[in-house]
């Protein structure tokens, strides 16, 4: 079973501030926040890199990777990125010991191995070595994108052009990537990854004070990695495992277009949530999917059309179903399941957390307790696929 400790470990990047030795906005610039464009960034780059050149993505390695990465940073938070590459350069081996050890308590549960290829990803330079390299490339883009905003605010200030230079030369160390060669050209690769970018600014609970802030771009990552560990659990087959993290880290998308529409809002009147659903698909087919290569759209609108239901490709095309039957009749990656269901649960899980540790940091309103109550309360999603999400409820009660 996932543990609160995990939980909490990961809502502890919405507290990192990057670039806080620099005049940056208020919103955007978390730990949190890079790391979900990091892996829309890794999303991009793998599947140029399977089309282009024909090569087979380890794609659990590389999610997985993704996570271990992000569980070294936040233990590692806040030192200065010269300093950090200088520290990991000559004192690599303690620095991974010392956070394997910090997160282990954490991580007990996921599954027997998770620790052990942790250990093997930190330490090992060749396991998962292309899915190393997308991950550090999408690194640097991701700095890069927000480096951009940064240096128009920062312009003349001692040292930005060596760091301008210095990210820069990381990224033309990765070009024999066919997507950082796309993405560089600023096309409309490029104007994806910006517009997924935008998520970073859009506050989720937008209507009420919080700590800690998180963006709905943030937010997504949170809800992969719940459904990442949940399907770990599952024993899911490698397909279902790559569905249900990409289906959690996109799920959210249209709100680039929508802004998030509060739950209040969609259950005032009967039939509006079919009327924004409908909305939110036709600004997926016009402004969304045109940024993508076809050959990624049916995989996009899967994803995200319907993404709380659960569901299979058949014969007869997508069919949706429910979680236990893909357990019981699915777990096969010819099937291409999703959990729908368990998305939808990882969803409320993040919600339910966010408003428990801000009331817990003493930060509330009553919006805020009433919407943590009625979370609580509400039983639709405390069981899916087998697994009981009650006991994650109750750490946060």
């Amino acid at each position: 079973m996932i543990q609160k400790g995990l939980i909490e470990l990961l809502y502890d990047a919405a507290s990192i501030q990057r670039w806080n030795d620099h005049m940056r906005p208020h919103t955007g610039f978390t730990e949190l926040d890079k790391q979900a464009h990091k892996m829309v960034f890794a999303y991009v780059l793998g599947k140029m890199e399977e089309a282009s050149k024909g090569v087979e993505i380890n794609w659990k390695g590389l999610i997985e990777g993704g996570i271990f990465e992000f569980l070294h940073r936040v233990k590692l938070t806040d030192i200065k990125p010269p300093v950090y590459h200088r520290l990991m350069k000559e004192k690599s081996e303690e620095l991974n010991r010392w956070v394997l050890k910090s997160v282990r308590v954490h991580i007990e549960g996921i599954d027997k191995d998770f620790a052990a290829r942790f250990e093997r990803h930190l330490g090992n330079p060749k396991y998962h070595e292309l899915e190393k390299r997308i991950l550090k490339a999408a690194h640097y883009l991701a700095t890069n994108w927000e480096f951009e905003i940064i240096y128009q605010l920062n312009s003349t200030i001692y040292g930005v052009d060596e760091t301008r230079t210095d990210i820069s030369n990381q990224i033309e160390e990765h070009q024999d990537l066919v997507g950082v060669q796309k993405i560089l050209l600023r096309k409309k690769t490029h104007a994806f990854l910006d517009l997924v970018g935008q998520l970073r600014f859009q506050r989720r609970w937008a209507q009420t004070p919080r700590i800690p802030e998180t963006s709905v771009l943030g937010h997504m990552l949170i809800v992969a990695m719940l459904a990442y560990f949940c399907s770990l659990q599952l024993e899911a087959c490698d397909k279902r495992i790559y569905n249900n993290f990409f289906a959690g880290l996109f799920h959210d998308l249209p709100e680039v277009l929508t802004r998030d529409i509060i739950s209040p809002v969609k259950n005032s009147v009967p039939g509006i949530d079919d009327i924004i659903k409908e909305i939110e698909n036709r600004q997926l087919e016009e402004r969304i999917l045109p940024l993508l290569p076809v050959t990624w759209h049916e995989e996009m609108k899967y994803f995200i059309e319907d993404e709380f239901k659960s569901k299979v490709i058949l014969n007869t095309g997508r069919t949706a179903i429910t979680s236990d039957q893909i357990n019981e009749q699915y777990n096969e990656n010819s099937y291409n399941p999703l959990d729908g269901e368990l998305i939808k649960a990882c969803d409320m899980l993040a919600a339910y957390a966010e408003a428990s540790l801000s009331i817990e940091y003493g930060i509330t309103s009553p919006h805020l307790t009433s919407a943590h109550k009625t979370m609580f309360e509400n039983n639709d999603y405390k069981r899916v696929a087998g697994l009981d999400f009650t006991p994650l409820f109750e750490y946060f009660v």
